[in-house]
């Protein structure tokens, strides 16, 4: 019986070719790149499972009109690889509504599960568009890309929040991540350039009812919600996605019994062949002859396993095939025979198979594969087969597969099925042995079917159980739409857990067996529970990465933490009042003439002490009368500090810039400086100079001197309860000058004077004298460092930070206080209840505002007068103007009664005459009133017509107005706005209301959490509602609605963009002789800047119930610190700045529960990198970040420069709540963009170079001027003519006078307009000379006549020599000459003269001997020691 069936002919596989090619189109459809093998090593940890919802692509760099398609691929940046299978949207056309740029909604939902939780391993959305071809033909064009992270630096999923985000696109393509200049991490690389007002909203979140379908979707398969997952069972209902709550198919239990494998020509010459063709690839890899060994056959196995098409829903099981000559003798030799000579011709399986996890899916399908397993005899050399894995044991080749999907109806069936091999894609990916063409067995059978062999089986299912056809599958697909299908078994047995799977027992060679050589891929992974109990064998385990990664392979981190050294935010110290000037030198300042500061009676105010600041009380300021405020800021005189040094010159000029409050940026005109006798300042001996105007044309002004600000606070132009908040910041915060050199434009230093001697405390004015201390900070190179220096929180004065004292500004500050007459509609100032209603039309609602300072709606009745047609509608007047004469064009005027009058008159006149001529026999001119009749006549038809036009609009838009609630929102940078609206249901059944906000700035509170700490701060007693709002899937938010039930809707409008009046550049750019000094009020109008966002509340159809229109008024905000920095431009500018500790900040909360509060950041401008970092000194392992009591918070920065001389300028609020509420600072940062130039000098020593300056499309006369005078020159000096678009090199000369990194500022500026042409940083690295010779004298301190000596220098030179002398401090040493002529060999005597010094210590001099060149020949060292 035996032989009878190895000679039966083969018999076509039963079942038609619709189901195998659904397999084929769904396993074709869903083939994927592996990950980076460097990622397989490791054991894998648990999957993690991702439902991202791309919403709507919006920008300016869309095309209206345009077709667009979005394309999401996995990317590994690590290793710049690709992986997975790019998942493609459909097609959307983009549309624009102005004023907004277009827009293209998306909406499509994407699932995927991977277990590779890295930091590099991300989500690239791709941007295609179609554009057409030449030929009549489209193509497909990237229009950028950008990248979604998918877990933190803590190899966790990322937590992110519901709503929608917003994902910056890059210009370019993905496959640009492919170059090797693209590092990780990419989002911060230099060669991505942003696409500008254009993103992406998507919103990525963990997914985790997707794990139950693991076993059925494959690792790093996007797949969307309304794709087809075999297994998976359509969604309910309407629902469309079937994957948000994944339902899984029935499975079915069947038996394969009696399996036999034919190999043709017969397996005794299949097997012979391929012995002999892995010998001879044996010896030819090993480039030896022919040893005496041979291959021989030690096993033959047979996977098996069920495969949806996508991946295998277990493990397969091995099975052992054995002969079948040997299977009818009942024998089992340990080693069966190596070529089966007289054996029969197919081999067999002894028992049966059992699947449990088979599906009544046309996709699924039962895979076998053959394999295997040889050894060579002997094995001379211990070398194994060419790709064999390591180490001593057999080697295992895959031969043939097959794959038979399931479509007998009932009972059991015979299938055949014609075995594959060769380069074909298979379910296993492993590659299969091919037969070579010349073969035996290719010359001998030739059928399509029976060249590589067949495998045979029967199959059977339980009593109850029968499998369906995938006809039927999909005919019930079509039928049942409202119930889901469900297999037609009756009893489906569970799946079997058993410990001892059924199958043969083990055989010798799999306990000896190595792992599957690099041939061979890894066995696919299953549901980690069910893989070991569905595997038969152990050999389902040998394709398992290695439970351990090599130590070789994996690199360890060293505790290795870079920091980038932090710059102190503590600020400037306020100065007081507390002055240095003597008695004599206030006499004469105060009698140089200012203006006189009155109160509100016209009397003087007399110069008083501050208040105690113990003293303060809020209750006295409210309580006061006087609550109008008018702040006077009177500037006197600037002096130089006598620390000042002298490595700049002192300014004839100055200009001032700050910011007082919420009022506009202020940069005051050029003030003169000018002493107390009446000439102009010249050099340090005069201690103060006054401040006088200067005209346009370059003169003294004849004015009184000094510059005097007003600024008005009257609560008449507060907003609600802002009068609070402005006492407030007059206590706690303090006012920042920076003070400009006005021909050279550079920053001569910022002073900081407190306002809390501002309060009047009940009194009707006070006046105070202050004198700043006017200091410069150097930021040199940044410098890396590792250490404890960078962490410590006590560590204030950072490294790297130069701060000297330049000067000393004097000033007056008053507040003069004037009574606030009640108004009409006038709002008190002390802030009553948050939480008011807004009055609205009964049928929309109220707005309950709990905002921080938000205006109540003008109560009242509306009065309106009915007016004409022609008078409320422009296009109508026009089209009746057109039809009269060109005299009767002006537009129509309000009658009046003495026009209506006068009208009488002439009618009553043209009736006479009218009369007259008909009783002198003339006919009656009747023409033109039948003329004016008709004229009449068409009017009225022409406006019949256009309100027939116009009537369904009209009452659409009267019928919206009845609905429409209108709310007042003054928003500050940075604080978030809250109100509710009480939205009512005003029909009598249940609705689902979708709520539509046509602005990102404003969104709905979802989160009750961040809804009941809104209603904390504003005092609000209305209740909060606990998983209130539902997400559709196009992420907006829904609320159930009973009938006539009212709801309060929770809104948030926060912005943290600045207003574009308030980013316009302050400082030196722009400024000009005639700068505008009047102070502006803060009630004055800001109707340009007003913006309305439109809230809609819909119900099914889209029918809205009620609409809310918020107005928007942006308000200056408050800025607390100012942060300069000057830096190379086209460059990133990277700081690191050490905040303070956070109960100094002004503003912070007092008290907070649970220790220090972790503070949060954010920025004005979107393409700037801002984020905070707690630093822990934990240096034994590595830097963990994490915050912990008494540790440091940095701000880390990157910013992008622009050219040079651009000035970027931005803010950045920092917050103590993690909802964002309210900033408790406020920073501004400067950056100017110079021009980069690098020297490497000697100090001591001079270097040459040139600057190339480029002419202006007008001539212009210019100046050079430098930070650094005395050790920097410029050639020419003085001012001259800058050609137009002309050419012309500047000369430099730098001789620094310290070792080390230092800056050094060029400006290039117009001497007539006083406007900065072009800016550069020099950036010095100057070497410390050899020192020759040192001596050392010792000197008095505090004062004194100074010291006299003498050193010699002989000329080494044979020929006379001239030399200079120069040294690195010029206040302490002179020299008697400054060059001098030796002749050669002889010997010079140099003449010293030391300075006296003020206090005790030790200085070290250098002086340079230099040639003719101004090249260093000697440096001899003094050290001085004044005692």
């Amino acid at each position: 019986m035996a032989s009878g069936r190895a000679q039966r002919p083969p018999r076509q596989p039963r079942g038609g070719r619709r189901e195998m090619c659904e397999w084929e189109r769904v396993f074709l459809r869903s083939l994927a790149l592996p990950p980076p093998r460097q990622r397989g090593r490791a054991r894998p940890p648990p999957s993690a499972a991702f439902r991202c919802v791309l919403g709507a692509l919006e920008g300016a760099a869309l095309a209206q009109g345009a077709e667009y398609q979005l394309r999401l691929s996995l990317f590994d940046a690590t290793y710049h690889h690709f992986f997975g299978r790019t998942w493609r949207s459909g097609w959307r056309t983009a549309r624009a509504v102005p004023p907004r740029p277009p827009r293209a909604a998306f909406n499509e939902t994407v699932y995927f599960h991977t277990s590779l939780n890295h930091p590099g391993i991300t989500a690239v959305v791709e941007v295609v568009a179609t554009a057409g071809k030449g030929d009549g033909g489209s193509r497909h064009l990237s229009c950028g890309f950008g990248l979604i992270p998918l877990f933190g630096s803590g190899s966790e999923a990322t937590a992110l929040a519901a709503e929608d985000r917003t994902l910056k696109l890059y210009h370019g393509t993905p496959r640009a991540l492919l170059h090797p200049r693209f590092q990780d991490p990419v989002e911060k690389n230099k060669y991505l350039t942003v696409m500008e007002k254009s993103h992406l909203q998507y919103t990525l979140k963990p997914h985790q009812p997707l794990e139950t379908i693991f076993h059925l979707l494959p690792e790093n398969l996007l797949v969307s919600g309304l794709q087809n997952i075999p297994g998976v069972l359509p969604a309910r209902g309407d629902a469309s996605d079937c994957l948000q709550k994944p339902r899984l198919m029935k499975p079915v239990t069947c038996y394969l019994e009696r399996l036999s494998v034919q190999l043709y020509p017969s397996l005794e010459e299949f097997e012979e062949e391929l012995l002999d063709l892995l010998n001879s690839d044996r010896l030819l890899k090993a480039n030896a002859a022919p040893d005496g060994d041979e291959v021989t056959v030690r096993e033959r196995r047979l996977h098996v396993g069920v495969h949806n098409g996508l991946c295998f829903v277990q493990a397969p099981q091995v099975a052992v095939l054995v002969p079948e000559a040997e299977a009818a003798q009942g024998g089992c030799p340990r080693v069966p025979g190596s070529r089966a000579r007289g054996a029969g011709q197919a081999l067999v399986l002894r028992s049966r198979i059992h699947l449990s996890e088979m599906v009544p899916h046309p996709a699924f399908g039962v895979c076998f594969q053959l394999e295997y397993v040889f050894c060579a005899s002997g094995r001379a050399g211990g070398k194994a087969l060419p790709g064999s894995a390591r180490g001593e044991g057999a080697d295992m080749c895959s031969v043939r597969w097959a794959v038979w999907s399931p479509v007998l109806a009932a009972g059991e069936a015979e299938v055949v099925l014609p075995l594959r091999g060769g380069a074909r894609r298979g379910p296993c990916q492993a590659l299969v042995y091919r037969s070579p063409p010349g073969g035996r067995s290719s010359r001998q059978f030739q059928g399509k079917h029976t060249e590589s062999g067949t495998v045979q089986f029967r199959v059977s299912t339980d009593s109850e159980e029968h499998l369906v056809t995938a006809a039927e599958i999909l005919r019930r697909d079509r039928d049942e739409s409202e119930k889901p299908p469900t297999p037609s078994l009756s009893l489906p047995a569970p799946p079997q857990m058993a410990a001892s799977p059924r199958g043969p027992g083990l055989s010798v060679s799999q306990l000896s067996a190595s792992p599957r050589g690099r041939g061979q891929s890894p066995v696919p992974r299953g549901r980690g529970p069910r893989q070991e109990g569905g595997i038969t064998h152990l050999e389902a385990d040998l394709g398992s990465p290695d439970p351990e990664p090599c130590a070789s392979d994996q690199l360890r981190a060293l505790p290795f933490a870079p920091l980038q050294v932090p710059i102190a935010a503590v600020g400037l110290q306020a100065g007081s009042s507390r002055t240095l000037l003597s008695r004599a030198s206030l006499a004469r300042l105060h009698a140089a003439g200012f203006p006189e500061i009155l109160d509100r009676n016209q009397e003087p105010v007399e110069i008083s002490e501050p208040v105690d600041p113990a003293s303060f009380s809020l209750q006295l300021e409210e309580a006061d009368p006087l609550q109008g405020n008018e702040i006077i800021l009177q500037f006197l005189a600037f002096g130089r500090d006598a620390r000042d040094g002298a490595e700049g010159t002192w300014p004839q000029t100055i200009f001032l810039t700050f910011q007082f409050y919420r009022f506009p940026p202020v940069t005051t005109p050029r003030l003169r400086l000018v002493s107390v006798d009446g000439g102009l300042a010249a050099g340090p001996a005069v201690p103060v100079q006054l401040l006088v105007r200067v005209n346009k044309d370059g003169t003294l002004g004849t004015g009184p001197p000094g510059l005097q600000l007003k600024y008005m606070v009257d609560p008449a132009f507060l907003r609600r309860g802002e009068q609070r908040w402005f006492v407030r910041y007059l206590a706690e915060h303090s006012l920042q000058i920076d003070v400009w050199d006005g021909d050279s434009l550079l920053l001569v230093g910022s002073a900081a004077v407190k306002l809390e001697p501002l309060l009047r405390q009940g009194r009707a004015a006070v006046r105070t004298h202050h004198e700043l201390e006017v200091a410069t900070t150097e930021y040199e190179p940044d410098v890396t460092v590792m250490g404890r220096e960078a962490l410590r929180h006590g560590a204030l004065r950072p490294l790297g930070v130069r701060v000297a004292v330049r000067g000393r500004l004097h000033l007056c500050l008053a507040n003069v206080g004037h009574p606030c007459e009640e108004t009409p509609g006038q709002l008190p100032s002390s802030p009553p209840s948050r939480s008011r209603p807004v009055c609205v039309p009964d049928s929309a609602g109220s707005v309950l505002a709990g905002s921080w300072f938000s205006l109540n709606a003008a109560g009242g009745g509306r009065v309106s007068r009915a007016r004409r047609l022609a008078e409320v509608d422009g296009e109508l007047a026009a089209v009746l103007r057109s039809r009269r004469p060109e005299a009767r064009l002006a537009p129509p005027a309000v009658p009046n009664e003495a026009t209506a009058a006068r009208r009488r008159k002439l009618r009553r006149m043209a009736l006479v005459r009218q009369q007259e001529d008909a009783s002198g026999g003339r006919t009656p001119q009747l023409s033109g009133w039948q003329e004016q009749h008709a004229r009449h006549v068409r009017d009225l038809q022409i406006i019949d017509a256009y309100r027939e036009h116009v009537k369904g609009e009209s009452i659409s838009r009267m019928l919206n107005q009845a609905i429409t609630a209108t709310h007042t929102v003054h928003a500050v940078l940075g604080t978030a706005e809250f109100f509710e609206f009480a939205l009512r249901n005003p029909y009598s059944v249940q609705h689902t209301v979708t709520i539509e906000v046509n602005h990102p700035e404003l969104s709905v509170i979802l989160d009750p959490r961040e809804w009941r700490h809104f209603k904390e701060l504003t005092k609000s007693v209305t209740p909060v509602e606990e998983e209130m709002f539902h997400l559709r899937d196009d992420l907006r938010p829904q609320v159930y609605l009973r009938p006539n039930e009212t709801v309060r809707i929770p809104f948030k409008y926060q912005t943290f963009s600045a207003d574009p009046a308030v980013v316009a550049a302050q400082g030196p750019a722009g400024l000009g002789a005639s700068a505008d000094v009047a102070a502006p009020s803060l009630g004055e109008s800001k109707a340009g800047r007003t913006k309305h966002i439109q809230v809609s509340f819909q119900v099914s159809g889209g029918k809205p119930i009620a609409l809310l229109r918020v107005k928007v008024e942006p308000q200056p905000h408050v800025v607390d610190q100012t942060f300069r920095f000057y830096h190379p431009e086209l460059t990133f500018l990277k700081k690191t700045i050490r905040l303070p500790p956070w109960h100094t900040l002004p503003g912070a909360p007092v008290g907070m529960p649970g220790g220090e509060p972790e503070m949060f950041v954010r920025c004005s401008d979107p393409d700037i990198i801002c984020e905070t970092k707690n630093m822990v000194n934990c240096w034994n392992r590595a830097l963990i970040s994490a915050q912990g009591p008494g540790e440091p918070q940095d701000i880390f920065l990157k910013v992008a420069g622009g050219p040079s001389p651009q000035i970027k300028k931005f803010f950045v609020a920092i917050y103590t709540d993690a909802w964002l509420a309210a900033p408790v600072q406020i920073w501004q940062f400067y950056l100017h963009s110079l021009q980069r130039l690098d020297v490497s000098c000697t100090a001591g020593q001079l270097a040459r170079l040139s600057l190339l300056l480029r002419g202006t499309p007008a001539p212009r006369r210019v100046r050079a001027f430098t930070s650094h005078p005395q050790e920097l020159q410029v050639d020419p000096a003085g001012a001259f003519l800058l050609p137009a678009n002309g050419i012309q090199d500047l000369y430099v000369g730098v001789r620094p006078r310290r070792a080390g990194s230092r800056f050094i500022y060029l400006n290039l500026v117009d001497v007539e307009s006083h406007q900065l042409v072009s800016s550069w940083l020099l950036c010095l690295s100057c070497r410390q000379p050899l020192i020759s010779k040192a001596f050392e004298i010792s000197l008095p301190a505090g004062g004194g006549r100074g010291c006299n000596k003498r050193i010699t220098y002989t000329n080494p030179y044979p020929s006379p020599r001239l030399y200079f002398l120069c040294t690195n401090r010029p206040d302490l040493l002179q020299f008697k000459e400054d060059s001098f002529e030796v002749a050669g060999g002889e010997v010079y005597t140099i003449g010293l003269r030391f300075a006296p010094s003020q206090g005790a210590g030790e200085e070290e001099i250098l002086i340079h001997i230099n040639d003719h060149e101004d090249k260093n020949e000697e440096t001899f060292c003094v050290k001085v020691l004044y005692q």
